[in-house]
């Protein structure tokens, strides 16, 4: 090679770096680009599954960080796919999305992530741009077929598996496109139900104990190493407080329990589930013992669609933060005042300021808001209970 080869070469990884670094100064925006485009590619059953949800956005974010680093490298550069990626590719058959799907999602990601791409490359040189793109093809078609092979491996697993047989016929029951009756669970689904997911060291040997302790039949489905569905069973209504209780007890070794209502008959025996999700994905941002649903049905919600987390972020967090070092006495006051349930002289008890302090501060925090707490109290709430979930960052990675 003579000298000008080489400042070629040179050239060319310049330009790559060049690039990397614009797109890694956007990552965050290319990132939920991407989240949003995949999220409109849904499956139904996507909802019944925390795990899956969450991981499906802790997904975006690594095959992103994996597509750039492939940028930088160039079309010589190959290295396994993340392992993150391989576990949501499995998690994706066990939850019953369609293969299709999959890849469907992957291919609108790619096509987004080039339209980034021309936008940041628009002032560098059109030869370099054309390597840049040109060595993509390989590293998107490299990584889709490592997503297929996890994919089948995982519905070849499934097929063998007795375990994951009932797994695939819970999932079917669940989407209510499955004519199964009881005998084919060994569980009865016209009686009471209490939905749980167990996380944690060995949550189906957990969750068959809880249910010997308790006395009720129970319906187990083991979704990874460490997370299962449950769902106890009886012709009486369970409290929550003797799930609690047993807990408590330590006797179910190192797990967690997301639970939801007790409900009744087959649409209960959905419900409860449901719910129980809705309540580990909290659980997700704030592990605990033990989670119930019915105290953070709204937090959940507003989980679910990033839309509504940002939006009561800007409209009920940012007003307080312009009162400088104010801001946090403020989110201190309305946290207490709520938790006293709405009564000035408890808040100012508990902050140990006087009740003419409270309501000082409660006053500046509506001028801030620009209405009154007891029109936005409920949604105000929400935005504070976000904030402490961390929720303008992405949600922890599943099983971590």
């Amino acid at each position: 090679m003579n000298r000008t080869g080489t400042r070629h070469v040179s050239s060319i990884q310049d330009v790559r770096a060049e690039l990397v670094e614009r797109l890694r100064a956007r990552s965050v925006e290319i990132e939920d680009a991407i989240f949003a485009r995949v999220q409109a590619l849904s499956a139904p059953v996507e909802s019944e599954d925390a795990e899956y949800r969450a991981g499906l956005r802790a997904t975006v974010a690594e095959v992103v960080s994996y597509a750039l680093v492939s940028i930088e490298q160039g079309e010589e550069w190959s290295e396994p796919v993340p392992s993150l990626v391989a576990a949501q590719a499995r998690r994706a058959a066990r939850s019953g999305v369609g293969l299709d799907t999959v890849l469907r999602r992957y291919a609108a990601g790619d096509r987004l992530l080039a339209e980034f791409i021309m936008e940041e490359a628009s002032s560098l040189p059109n030869a370099a741009l054309r390597q840049v793109l040109r060595a993509q093809g390989p590293q998107v078609d490299r990584v889709m077929a490592a997503v297929a092979a996890e994919y089948m491996s995982e519905v070849e697993l499934m097929r063998r598996s007795p375990a994951q047989r009932m797994a695939e016929r819970v999932q079917r029951l669940l989407a209510g496109d499955s004519p199964l009756d009881a005998a084919e669970l060994g569980y009865e689904l016209e009686g009471w139900h209490l939905g749980l997911v167990v996380t944690g060291a060995r949550p189906d040997v957990a969750a068959r104990t809880l249910a010997a302790g308790l006395s009720r039949p129970v319906l187990v489905v083991l979704r990874g190493d460490d997370v299962a569905w449950a769902w106890l069973g009886g012709q009486e209504e369970l409290a929550v407080a003797d799930v609690d209780r047993y807990l408590s007890a330590g006797v179910l070794g190192d797990v967690s329990l997301a639970v939801g209502e007790p409900r009744q008959g087959r649409d209960g025996w959905r419900l409860t589930h449901q719910e129980a999700q809705a309540a580990r994905l909290v659980m997700m941002r704030r592990p605990q013992p033990l989670i119930r649903a019915s105290d953070v049905v709204l937090l959940a919600a507003v989980l679910r669609e990033e839309t509504l987390a940002r939006s009561l972020h800007q409209t009920y967090i940012v007003p307080l933060d312009e009162h400088g070092d104010a801001d946090l006495v403020l989110r201190e006051t309305l946290r207490a005042y709520f938790a006293a349930g709405f009564n000035a002289a408890t808040a100012a008890a508990a902050l140990e300021v006087d009740r003419h302090t409270v309501q000082r501060r409660l006053r500046k925090a509506e001028e801030a808001l620009g209405r009154l707490l007891h029109s936005c109290h409920a949604e105000l709430a929400v935005a504070l209970r976000l904030e402490e979930l961390g929720e303008s960052a992405s949600p922890p990675l599943p099983g971590r």
